[in-house]
Parts: C-alpha cells; structure tokens; sequence
C-alpha cells in the first residue's frame, strides 16, 4: 500500500513515497535518475507519487514489463552493442536474413555501440539518420532504421530502456508525396522482346540452357532462386505443372544455401503443353546427373567451369592486400608484361606472404548458375546489347557477326576488330526480375482472375475477398490456352524476322511453326 514516509536529516524534514512492489519482495521507493529516493517536502506530493509509482508498477508488471529497481540499474549499463550481439546470437533465421543482419548492424555500432541504451535518445537517431542519407540510398537506411527500431523495442521489453527512441510518431514532420523515395520502375518486355532475349541468351552461352530457362521464366513468373533451384523431381511434365519446393539462394560467401520458397509460397505452377515439352525435351537431351553441393539433380546447370580448387588464399585476398583488383592479379600471374612494374612487384609480394598457389587439375561445368556471372555476361547483354562495366574493362558493345542474323557474338582478343555488327537495345534497364513482372502483367492483360494471378506468383491476398475467391479448372485451361496463342503470336512475329535460327532448339520451333502455319 502506498504512502508517504517522514523522515528527519540535519534537523530537516522530508517524505519519501513508498509502495508496494509487484514482487512483495521489499518496499518500494520513488528514485531519481542516479537510483536514489527522491526527497519530497510534503507529505501530500510524497503520497501521490507513491500511489501513482504503484500503479504503474503493477500496470507494467501486468504487461511483463515490470523489472525490479535492483535489475534496472544492472539493465542502465547494458550497451547497445552487447543486447545486440546477444539477440543475434539467440536468432534462429533463414540464411539470407542471417547475412543481412551484421550487414545493417555494421552501420548502427558506429553510433550507437559502446552507449548504455537508457542513453539512447530520439535526437541522436535522428541525428544519425541525417548522416546516412547523405552517403547512403533512403531505401538502405529504412533497412538500418528498421533493426534499430526492432532491437530497441526488444530492449525495452527486457527492461533495458523506458521507450523506445527509434519509434517514428504518426503525424509528425514535413509531408510529402507517394513518389519520396521510390525507385525506378520495373521494366517489362513484350513476349516477342523475350523470346528474342532468350535467343540472344542462347547465342552467348552457346547451347540451348539458356534458351529453355527464359522461356520457362517468361511463361510461369518464377523467381530466379526457384527456377535454379527447380528440381528435376518437380519439373511434372506429365502433369503439365512446376512444383516450387525450394529455391536455391546465393548468399555472400558464394554458397547457394537450398532453403524454401520466399515467405513459403509453396505451390504448383500449372504450365502450357508447349513449355512442358520445352523443358522435358530439354532434361531428356542434357541427362542431369546430381550436384556435389548439394546432392540433387537439378533442371538447369550453370555455365562454365566450376574447379576443384582446394582450401587456401584466394585470388581476392591477394587483390585485397595488394590494393589492386582481381582483374590485374590476373594479369601478373599471366599476362606480366601487362602491368607496371611497380604494381607486378607489389603483387607478387602479396602472393608470397599469403602463400597464394595456382589450383592445377581437372575442371567441370559448373553445377549452377550464379546471379552476377548471368547477369554479366548473359542476361544483361542479351536485353540491353552491351557489357556491364567490369573492371578494368568499362561497358561495351556486344560484337556480333553480320550473319546469319540475329548476329552470333565474336569472342576473343580483338574481338571488336573483327566484328562486322552490334545488338540493339531489345529493352533498356531490364532485369531478370522483370520477366517476373511482365507475367504478371500479361496476366493482367489477359483477364486472368486475381485469385489465379496470386496463386502462380505465390502470393498472398489477406482480403475477405479472397476468401471467397477460389480457382476453377475452367480458369487454369483458359489460361493456358491463352498463354499457348501468345506463344504462338511470338514465333510467328520471329518467323517474320528471319526463318531460321542459330540456336538449334528455337530454329526446330521454328521449322515446325512454319510448315504449320
């Protein structure tokens, strides 16, 4: 029970408020920020501020929040550093949440790292959220805002802070419109524009893979991590339909970790009698065997060579200790003539103390693709005509031949020299991402039902709606008709272009497109 407590000091009186704690373990007192018991110079003041300590006392305790006042002074000197080591350590996420987690983190240690979080305040967070926008994208530092948000909040529930600084109040602040902060807009592509891709994609490759796995991407929207992850087990073309089980995610280390579908949308993608054909003749000619990563047999394998490099220095750590990149270690190691002397003394320098040793023996196409390797040298190219820059090389053209047309890329030294032609532009700022958005708006165009729609793109529609809403047979086969005359409309637009083709399994589609028509 509250109440006010008369007390005498060098002939003075004053009261201290006392109460009950939620714990019954000992008496309670209203102190100051310093822990010591405030000194009232009534006893009305100290017998509202006990009964008013009391209440929130038992409130907080009602909630859990409650912590003694013993617990609280060891919770003041809890840095910002230490609760979130802690919290990362007691995490149990998905892989790439795993790696983006220190990432961001790197970003709030600076500020925030050694501070007790009691003395974290709203104008320090500010005061750093004005600093990393002017060196860093809004959306980046949402991201950073987001984990201080969401690690002060668990703070403030293991009673390390009062409040939590980094919450944003509604209402508060300058207004601005919907387009503050927003991004460029996706780009799409026709179905002509991506089945011309597909063939350029091919040609770069040189073998029909790559062919097979744009058309596939094209025609179901499948997101790039399900479609190298796609399985040969899944791939039903007897039944007409992908099975998303899992995605293969490329995580920074370089590993491709098998985990399950983003925000597990699990489901079966039906598929055009075409596509199903496309890709099971693609499986019964390449024979996939299974990977030695991860132990499966997968529909699509990457291109190149993957080595059987064993542990030890990497041709990056060499690069990094040298203060060069990857590109001129390369050329010290084999093309030396190449590279100023100063810079080939400095490497090889580098080489000897990291112990550096060229890997020798046999090498195998590489198991899977990886995102920047497609997107460098495949995907890129193909949609846009021009390499990406890549150190030291700057962004260039790709050479082609004249004929036959669309033009077949020359590789090589001097290979522009040589070149009689260059691509054009199918579809400027492309991403591979943009086949995803361009099913869907294909969907859209074709009166797909929205219920449909978010079944293949594996998303979630919380409305009362769709609850309602649900997928007939009539829809998918009408959809697949759909899909099968927009496939159709493309060949014949390509036939008109030119009657054959260099990639073996587009110039047999077109063959028989055109002893059909």
């Amino acid at each position: 029970m509250a109440y006010a407590e008369k007390r005498l000091a060098r002939g003075k009186t004053y009261y201290r408020a006392c109460y009950q704690r939620p714990d019954r373990k000992a008496q309670g007192y209203v102190v100051d920020q310093d822990g010591r018991a405030v000194r009232y110079p009534t006893k009305t003041t100290a017998q509202k501020a006990a009964e008013k300590a009391e209440v929130e006392a038992f409130e907080a305790a009602k909630k859990g929040r409650w912590v003694a006042p013993e617990q609280a002074a060891a919770s003041a000197q809890v840095t910002f550093a230490k609760f979130a080591q802690e919290q990362m350590d007691a995490l149990a996420l998905a892989d790439s949440t795993m790696q983006n987690y220190p990432r961001s983190l790197a970003h709030l240690l600076p500020a925030f790292g050694d501070k007790p979080i009691r003395e974290i305040t709203e104008a320090m967070v500010n005061e750093w959220e004005k600093e990393q926008l002017q060196q860093f994208a809004a959306s980046s530092v949402r991201t950073y805002r987001s984990l201080l948000h969401r690690l002060l909040a668990d703070a403030v529930d293991a009673g390390h802070a009062e409040k939590n600084t980094a919450e944003r109040r509604r209402g508060r602040g300058r207004r601005h419109g919907r387009g503050r902060s927003r991004g460029p807009e996706k780009q799409i592509t026709t179905m002509l524009g991506s089945l011309l891709i597909a063939e350029r994609a091919s040609l770069l490759s040189g073998r029909d893979d790559e062919f097979v796995a744009h058309i596939h991407k094209t025609y179901t929207g499948m997101r790039w991590g399900e479609l190298v992850g796609l399985e040969t087990q899944f791939a039903r073309a007897d039944a007409r339909s992908f099975a998303v089980e899992w995605q293969l995610y490329e995580l920074d280390t370089g590993e491709l970790s098998r985990c399950p579908p983003k925000d597990d949308s699990y489901r079966v993608i039906d598929s055009p009698a075409f596509l199903s054909r496309l890709v099971g003749d693609h499986v019964a000619r390449t024979q996939p065997t299974p990977c030695t990563c991860h132990g499966f047999t997968y529909v699509y394998s990457g291109r190149g060579t993957g080595g059987t490099r064993a542990p030890g220095p990497t041709l990056r750590q060499v690069a990094e200790l040298a203060g060069v990149s990857t590109g001129t270690v390369s050329n010290v190691l084999n093309r030396p003539d190449m590279v100023k002397p100063a810079t080939r003394a400095r490497v090889e320098k580098a080489v000897a103390e990291v112990g550096f040793v060229r890997q020798a023996g046999p090498s195998r196409e590489a198991a899977h693709w990886r995102r920047s390797g497609h997107a460098q040298w495949i995907f890129t190219p193909a949609a846009t005509g021009w390499y990406p820059p890549k150190a030291p090389a700057p962004t260039h053209p790709v050479p082609v031949t004249g004929e036959p047309w669309p033009g077949v890329p020359v590789r090589g030294r001097g290979a522009s020299g040589r070149a009689e032609a260059c691509w054009v532009p199918i579809k400027d700022r492309l991403t591979r991402h943009g086949l995803r958005h361009g099913h869907r708006t294909l969907m859209e165009e074709l009166g797909t039902p929205k219920v449909l729609m978010d079944e293949r793109m594996g998303h979630e529609d919380g409305s009362m709606g769709a609850r309602y809403s649900h997928v007939t047979d009539t829809m998918r086969a009408t959809l697949m008709d759909q899909l099968t005359e927009v496939w159709e409309e493309a060949l014949d637009a390509r036939l008109l272009l030119a009657p054959r083709s260099s990639v073996p399994v587009l110039d047999r589609l077109l063959q028989q497109r055109a002893a059909t028509a």
